[in-house]
């Protein structure tokens, strides 16, 4: 896959900017948007003597008062379909982006006609990612991690491996954790595990001097979503394709979604570097995958042909909250990130046994007169929401929300069999509710008007009216909060509020009764 390369058109050569210890003083940087991603920015350039503007429609008066504390100006502009004055007054040689800006915003349009360079925070990183380094001299490697489901569990259970391997390693990026924090860390690591969303991915590898080589990196699997933000399906593809340029040792794809494969097949990655799949099926030459309910590596030893290395099994995953089929693609694709970094099958095991997984990720909430309630409301696309789906033979669906321009007809269409009704929240439910008429007319619907003042509690009620012995009300919106809760975890402590309010406290938790998910599907 070939790069786009820009050089900067100001008289500072930008692609010499490649080591914390460069000449950054005087540099005029505008950083736009001032949350946890870009106080870090900021806080980093003016920790460089940068000169800094950060423009911004809201600020929290937290980071008003740092940013003040540490002396960044801030222009507040809420009127976000024009440029404020101070911005050309300020005449930036750069602006650095935080990830949630639509390509087309004004102010990057602005930005861009004039020929000035946009960074986001994660080129910014990798240029200065020496800050602190090993003993050996070198910076952290980076591992590298984006899908559109599972993330953040293959992120944290990777870098979890690692540290079980020995390695001073971290989860940082679209986490949680700036990775602009994590590089600036003066413990220092050994490696980073970066979590990267298309909206970050979007923005690296554009100019010279930035172009990331990770150690390793995955696409754990490929559906639509954020089509509102990247303007088409090939758009979003193409963002994500980007985790695996430059890579060094490991590129790792899914078996099972010829789109990772195909991703990989493209890739301009250096010479060595090798292709690694994972799939819930015996895995070929090259792979990680599943015997007789063992995970096994057949692609980190020297007699691939006729060995492989066990890992772990399917009940230490389940013991985990992993042993969904997703989970276990997961758990797959960390090890193999980490059987790139040189950890020990025996660790992969420890690691795996220790772990357990996010609240609000197929989370087990309770069980009530033979109705378990499980909370996936980090399900925030189709993709994800599929997972969850699959795992249970019969669900009761609370789903909607903020469906990002995505059709939900294929995953209506998809689950119908399994569905004993649906209950559906949020703005965008009429598109949800069009789905099940056309694809699952059977199913009786619910739908949960706007006006409610108590959400999910109204919800729930009406799943465990619709729910049977032996069901599960399933919490897996395939859409964004923000229409109505503040963000996915509190959509999902609502729903546990909900239940427990609903059942009078009286949650009858028995994980000996808890429904086995479904058997890994190898397709």
């Amino acid at each position: 896959m070939g790069q786009s390369v820009v050089t900067a058109p100001d008289e500072r050569d930008l692609s010499l900017l490649t080591s914390w210890r460069a000449d950054w003083a005087g540099l005029r940087v505008a950083v736009f948007g001032v949350g946890v991603t870009g106080f870090s920015v900021a806080d980093t350039l003016v920790e460089l003597g940068a000169d800094v503007l950060v423009v911004a429609a809201n600020a929290s008066d937290e980071h008003r008062r740092l940013l003040d504390v540490i002396g960044a100006r801030l222009e507040l502009h809420p009127d976000e379909s024009t440029v404020p004055g101070a911005l050309p007054d300020f005449d930036p040689e750069l602006v650095v982006v935080s990830p949630g800006y639509h390509p087309d915003h004004v102010l990057l349009r602005w930005a861009d006609e004039r020929g000035i360079p946009i960074w986001g925070d994660i080129e910014l990183a990798w240029r200065l990612r020496d800050k602190v380094v090993r003993p050996d001299g070198r910076p952290a490697d980076w591992i590298c991690v984006t899908g559109t489901n599972g993330k953040t569990t293959t992120t944290q259970l990777t870098a979890t491996m690692l540290v079980a391997g020995g390695l001073r390693a971290a989860p940082a990026g679209n986490i949680g954790i700036p990775v602009l924090d994590a590089i600036r860390d003066p413990s220092g690591f050994d490696v980073l595990v970066i979590e990267l969303s298309s909206y970050q991915l979007h923005w690296v590898n554009t100019h010279a001097g930035g172009e990331l080589a990770p150690l390793a990196s995955v696409c754990l699997n490929l559906d639509d979503d954020h089509l509102d933000w990247h303007g088409s399906a090939q758009g979003y593809r193409d963002a994500k394709a980007k985790v695996y340029t430059g890579t060094r040792v490991a590129c790792v794809f899914n078996q099972g979604d010829v789109a990772t494969r195909e991703m990989v097949e493209d890739a301009d990655v250096e010479e060595g570097c090798r292709a690694i799949g994972f799939g819930l099926g015996v895995p070929g030459l090259s792979d990680l995958g599943v015997v007789d309910g063992i995970l096994v590596d057949r692609a980190f030893l020297d007699d691939r042909h006729t060995t492989a290395l066990e890992l772990c099994t399917i009940d230490d995953l389940r013991s985990a909250g992993l042993g969904t089929p997703h989970g276990i693609a997961n758990t797959l694709a960390a090890a193999a990130l980490a059987r790139a970094a040189g950890v020990a099958p025996a660790a992969i095991r420890d690691a795996v046994r220790a772990f357990a997984v996010d609240h609000h990720r197929t989370e087990w909430v309770a069980e009530y007169q033979g109705i378990a309630f499980v909370d996936d409301s980090k399900a925030t696309n189709a993709h994800a929401a599929n997972a969850a789906l699959a795992a249970y033979p019969s669900v009761v669906w609370i789903a909607g929300g903020l469906l990002k321009g995505v059709d939900p007809g294929s995953l209506v269409k998809r689950h119908a069999d399994r569905l004993r009704g649906a209950v559906l929240l949020g703005v965008d439910r009429a598109a949800l509710r069009e789905a099940f008429q056309r694809h699952a007319p059977g199913v009786p619907v619910v739908e949960v008007a706007e006006s409610e003042t108590e959400v999910m509690l109204v919800a729930v009620r009406a799943a465990v009216a619709l729910a049977r012995e032996g069901d599960v009300v399933l919490l897996a919106p395939a859409a964004a909060s923000m229409d109505q809760f503040i963000d996915y975890a509190d959509r999902g402590r609502r729903f546990a509020d909900a239940v427990r309010e609903l059942t009078g406290g009286d949650l009858g938790e028995s994980p000996a009764s808890r429904p086995e998910p479904s058997e890994p599907d190898p397709t």
